[in-house]
This record gives structure tokens, sequence and C-alpha cells, in this order.
């Protein structure tokens, strides 16, 4: 997975992830919302045909109580910590 800052101000990151579609970004997304001090967190991805990017765009925005790269990092480690969980259920379960 290739990561591309495109911003980085104090409260506010936007980053490219290439190769990702909307299953993960989804996923993602909805992680850093459970972040404290997120107060926002979206992706944007143009279709191809639209002559835009085609690679996903995350932003994080939060309330200065944690950096955005921080709270990136906190949301990816949510989404671990679910697929951790989901597969020792679905082990237990087979």
């Amino acid at each position: 997975m290739d990561l591309r800052v495109i911003e980085n101000l104090e409260t506010e990151l936007s980053i490219e992830i290439q190769g990702e579609d909307h299953t993960f970004m989804n996923v993602l997304k909805g992680s850093l919302l459970e972040v404290e001090g997120v107060t926002a967190a979206t992706y944007d991805m143009n279709p191809e045909q639209s002559g835009g990017q085609t690679d996903p765009i995350v932003s994080v925005k939060t309330d200065g109580s944690v950096a955005p790269l921080d709270a990136l990092g906190a949301g990816a480690e949510r989404v671990k910590e679910k697929t951790d969980a989901f597969r020792e259920a679905y082990e237990a379960a087979a």
C-alpha cells in the first residue's frame, strides 16, 4: 500500500492511498470517526472516466487535541483490532 501526503496541517490531513477502493475506505473512515479528537473524516474517489484522480484521498480533521497523523495511526490500529477480532470469532465458530 502506497501513501502520498497531500496536505499535513496542524488540525487537517489529506493522504492519497493507492490501490484501495470503497470497501477499505469506508472501514477506515468509520474507524477514524471513533478516534477521540477527530471532528471529521471522509474520503474522495473520482471515477477514472471523470479525468480526476482514481486513488482515494482520505481527509481527517481534528479539534487540536490529537495530531491528524496520530489520529490516522489510531484509526488504522482500530481497523486491525476489528479484523483480528473478526478472524478470532470466525475461527472459533469453524
